[in-house]
This record gives C-alpha cells, sequence and structure tokens, in this order.
C-alpha cells in the first residue's frame, strides 16, 4: 500500500555499497525499516542521503507491504529545515545521542499520533533555542510517559526515588536508587515543562549524573535495551 507520511529518521545503516537501511518513526504506520536501494550511487533519483540524517524530520511516499520485511521509500522531501540542529557542536550532540535513545527504545510497529506528535515537537522547540544544556534531561523523563515507565509522583516528597518500581519511597532498598546528590534535581524535572527547563540550574557533574541513572531507568524498563555508545561524546561535550 503506497502512503504519503511525515517520518522522523531514527538511524541510517550503510548496507553493501551503494544502499542505505533506515529506520524511522511514521506518523502513519509507527517505527518503519526501508531499504534504499542504490542510494548512494543516484545523483538524479528523488532520493537524496542527506534526507536522513539523524532525527531529520520528513514527508515522504512510501509502500508499506506489512509484512515484517523491508519496505521501500519512493520520494521523500525535508518537512521541517533544522536551522541549527546539525550545525551547533553542542545540539548535534545531543541529536546523536537522542536518535540512539529512540533507535533503543522504540520498537512497536504501530501508529502512536501521540509519540509522533510528542517528537515532531520537542525535537523543533530544540532546534529553536539555545539554553539546551538540560534538554536531553526533559526529553528522556517525558518519553517515558509514552513508552509507559513514566516515574509515579505520588509521593513525590519521599526522600528516594527506587529507578526498578519507578517510584518515589520512604526508604531506599536494595534495587538501583537515584543518587541522593540528584534527586532534588530529578524531583523538579517531573515538576516542570519545555519552558522552563532553562530555568534549572544543574552543575556538570550532577547533570551528568542524573543522565547516567536515567539511562539505567531505561535499561531496567526496556528488555534489550543497549546503553548508547554516544553517551562517551555527549559528556565530552557537555563536561
Amino acid at each position: 500500500m503506497q502512503v504519503t507520511t511525515k517520518a522522523i529518521v531514527f538511524s541510517s545503516l550503510k548496507y553493501g555499497d551503494t544502499s542505505l537501511i533506515v529506520k524511522a518513526f511514521t506518523e502513519s504506520d509507527g517505527l518503519k525499516s526501508y531499504l534504499l536501494k542504490g542510494i548512494m550511487a543516484s545523483k538524479r533519483g528523488k532520493l537524496r542521503v542527506a534526507h536522513f540524517q539523524p532525527l531529520s524530520q520528513l514527508e515522504i511516499v512510501a509502500v508499506h507491504r506489512n509484512k515484517g520485511t523491508l519496505e521501500s521509500i519512493r520520494e521523500a522531501k525535508t518537512y521541517y529545515p533544522y536551522s541549527s540542529l546539525y550545525t551547533d557542536i553542542a545540539k548535534n550532540a545531543m541529536t546523536q545521542f537522542l536518535a540512539e535513545m529512540l533507535h533503543n527504545s522504540i520498537h512497536e510497529e504501530e501508529r502512536n499520533q501521540d509519540l509522533y506528535h510528542f517528537l515532531e515537537t520537542t525535537l523543533q522547540w530544540l532546534d529553536a533555542h539555545d539554553n539546551i544544556a538540560n534538554f536531553h534531561l526533559f526529553f528522556l523523563l517525558s518519553l517515558t510517559r509514552y513508552l509507559g515507565f513514566y516515574p509515579d509522583t505520588t509521593h513525590l516528597n519521599h526522600p528516594h526515588f527506587d529507578l526498578l518500581e519507578g517510584e518515589f519511597v520512604q526508604a531506599p532498598s536494595l534495587n538501583p536508587m537515584m543518587p541522593a546528590e540528584v534527586l532534588d534535581h530529578f524531583k523538579r524535572l517531573c515538576n516542570n515543562d519545555f519552558g522552563n527547563i532553562g530555568q534549572v540550574e544543574i552543575k556538570k557533574s550532577d547533570r551528568r549524573l542524573l543522565l547516567e541513572r536515567m539511562v539505567l531507568y531505561f535499561e531496567l524498563h526496556l528488555q534489550g535495551f543497549r546503553k548508547p555508545k554516544s553517551l562517551a561524546v555527549l559528556h565530552e561535550v557537555f563536561g
């Protein structure tokens, strides 16, 4: 079936000498994998390698056979041209990291327009703003809402957060816990929105520790989740 849909690129992997395998989250059908035959050798086709950078927002004409095999894309054009995501060093490092986190977290081939809208609007926010040091923290926390393990904030005033249970508790258990030195930052993120994340001041060492524990939170709640290789690059850029 031919579909025209918006799509956000998660990853592009070289296949053979001239082809790409692209994973993208589509507005129409959720996560899809595409084989783009000969795209790296073609200079006149309707597809360009530059279209398929991490987190590119595209409009594509695709053929979805929905048989569990690689699909195909006939046409692609940029839907939202980023102005700074690939040229700003900090934003580019964050883009690579978030694309890898999404690639490792989202596997369902089903339509989820709420998740698509979240990705679309937050990435456009990142592109348009400069005070973005805490963006990835709040992005990951917000993403857990769509993946089904957003922290239970019923007892937000409790002095500990159990990463395995996903809730604030009175006393620590043997489960991995959110370190005490970053717990207040974590609570503030739970009580905030994108418009205010620039007001949350976190020193670099605490931001690094908080991010590592949030990645662990994903590992504990998503079967088969792999820690992103780009995490080290992100630490280097923001450290």
